[in-house]
C-alpha cells in the first residue's frame, strides 16, 4: 500500500492532499474540515477542483472527503477500460482503506452513476445522497445520434478492412472520431474512450428501486447533458427521494445557482 501526504496551508485554507495506491492505481484525494463524513464525487472529465465551491462550503461543518476518479485529475489511468462497476469497486476499496464505514455522498453527473450503484448494492455504506444533474438514465436518442454512431462504426470497419498500414489506420480513425464523435469522446485516450462508451451505455434505472438512503436530486432546468426528465425518472424510482429544479441553471447547477444550491443542500443535510 502506497501513501503520500501533503499539507497545504495558506491564508485562505488548510487541507490535506494525499495519494493512495489501490490495486496499482494511484488515487489523489483530499480531506477538509471536521465532523460527519461527506464524500464528494465529480463528473466525467472533472476532478476535485471541479467541486471546489461545494467542498469549501461544506468543510466549515463537515469532514469532506474528495477524490480524483482514476483517469481524471491527478489520479492514474487504469490499464484497461472500466465501466461503472469497476469505478464503484474502486470507490468501495478507497473507503474501506480510509476506514470510512458510512458516509453521505454528494455526486455530480458521472459521480452520480457510481453513487447509484454503490447505494443500491451497499446500502450500509450510505447515509444520505445528493445527486446533482446525475447520469445513469439511458437517454432518448435522436435519429441524428444514431446516424453519427452507425456512420462511425461503418467507417471504422471499412478502414480496418482496406487499410493495412498501422499509422495510416490510426490517422484515418482519428479523422473519423473527430467527425462523428462527441466532444467528450474526442478528448479521451483509447482506454478512457472505451470506458466512456461502457459507462454512457449502461442504464442504471433498474438499480434505483434498491436505494434506501434519503435522496435529494438537484437539477438545472436547462441541463442539456442530463435533462430534467432524467431527474424525474430517478425521483419516481428511488423510494425516499425529492427533486429540486433550479431555474435557469444548466448541467453545472451547483455553480450556476450556487447560493440556492447551498441553502437547499444545508437544509437536506441538517434534517434528521
Amino acid at each position: 500500500m502506497y501513501f503520500e501526504l501533503k499539507l497545504i496551508i495558506n491564508d485562505a485554507e488548510k487541507r490535506f492532499i494525499m495519494t493512495i495506491e489501490i490495486e496499482n492505481i494511484k488515487i489523489n484525494y483530499e480531506i477538509d474540515g471536521q465532523g460527519e463524513n461527506i464524500l464528494i464525487l465529480h463528473g466525467w472529465g472533472g476532478c476535485i477542483d471541479s467541486m471546489r465551491p461545494v467542498i469549501n462550503h461544506l468543510k466549515k461543518n463537515y469532514r469532506v472527503i474528495s477524490l480524483d476518479f482514476p483517469g481524471h485529475g491527478k489520479s492514474s489511468t487504469p490499464d484497461s477500460p472500466w465501466g461503472v462497476p469497476e469505478y464503484t469497486d474502486c470507490l468501495i476499496k478507497f473507503l474501506e482503506t480510509l476506514k470510512i464505514e458510512k458516509t453521505s455522498i454528494i455526486a455530480h453527473s458521472f459521480g452520480g452513476r457510481v453513487t447509484i450503484l454503490l447505494a443500491s448494492e451497499h446500502p450500509e455504506m450510505v447515509e444520505k445522497i445528493v445527486l446533482v444533474d446525475s447520469g445513469g438514465i439511458r437517454p432518448k436518442r435522436s435519429m441524428k445520434y444514431y446516424f453519427k454512431v452507425y456512420s462511425y462504426k461503418l467507417v471504422k470497419n471499412l478502414i480496418k478492412l482496406f487499410v493495412w498500414n498501422k499509422q495510416a489506420y490510426e490517422r484515418m480513425l482519428d479523422k473519423a472520431r473527430n467527425k462523428y464523435g462527441s466532444s467528450d469522446y474526442k478528448q479521451l485516450n483509447e482506454i478512457m474512450r472505451n470506458s466512456f462508451v461502457r459507462i454512457v451505455n449502461q442504464d442504471l434505472k433498474p438499480f434505483l428501486k434498491n436505494i434506501k438512503a434519503p435522496s435529494l436530486l438537484i437539477w438545472g432546468e436547462k441541463d442539456a447533458d442530463t435533462p430534467v426528465y432524467m431527474g424525474k425518472i430517478m425521483e419516481k424510482g428511488i423510494e425516499d427521494a425529492g427533486l429540486v429544479i433550479l431555474k435557469g441553471a444548466g448541467h453545472f447547477s451547483y455553480l450556476d445557482k450556487s447560493g440556492e444550491f447551498n441553502k437547499i443542500l444545508d437544509s437536506f443535510l441538517e434534517a434528521k
